[in-house]
């Protein structure tokens, strides 16, 4: 009998540990998401809700997409939307590049221009993806507050960096593509 209340013991106390790491998880979870999650949720609703009403968007895209017709036009583009205080703004919802994006495939769709420069035009329009997320993900991370002041701005430079090379390693991708 008393084997058997040891084994019960044991066994109860592995399940009791596995429940209670599980419920903590759980609470952890929650507490991640409430803290961090939902106010950047929030924040990205308030941005693409002011980029929307206030027409930014439109106004911005309009004045960007006429350099999509050359390389160089691409990689000014690149560099435009990849500036480190832009491109956290442009990145909520990717409200700028939807637009834009739009614009230059009507404008490839009518011939405005070559259909080559669509694959480098998506790397110009797209330097500025997920640096809205960084102080986010840090957070989620844990990281320490020495690590954010540094990280933050070394990704947004990075950014600005491999933004215009994607775009030359895209168009040399695209050449005979639509021959």
């Amino acid at each position: 009998m008393e084997g058997l209340n040891s084994v019960l013991e044991k066994v109860g106390r592995g399940v009791g540990g596995v429940v209670g790491r599980m419920y903590q998880a759980g609470r952890d979870a929650i507490d991640v998401v409430i803290r961090t999650i939902l106010p950047f949720i929030a924040f990205v609703g308030l941005i693409v809700g002011i980029i929307n009403a206030t027409g930014i968007g439109e106004l911005l895209a309009n004045t960007l997409s006429p350099l999509a017709s050359s390389l160089a036009g691409l990689l000014v583009l690149s560099v435009i939307i990849a500036i480190p205080v832009l491109s956290p703004l442009l990145g909520p919802g990717a409200v700028i590049a939807q637009i834009i994006g739009v614009l230059l495939g009507t404008q490839i769709a009518d011939g405005n221009i070559p259909p080559q420069y669509a694959l480098p035009a998506l790397f110009a329009i797209n330097p500025q993806v997920g640096c809205d997320f960084i102080p986010v993900g840090l957070s989620l991370g844990e990281a320490e507050p020495e690590t954010v002041e540094v990280g933050v701005p070394a990704i947004l430079f990075s950014r600005l960096i491999t933004g215009p090379i994607s775009v030359i390693i895209a168009y040399v991708f695209s050449i005979g593509l639509y021959s």
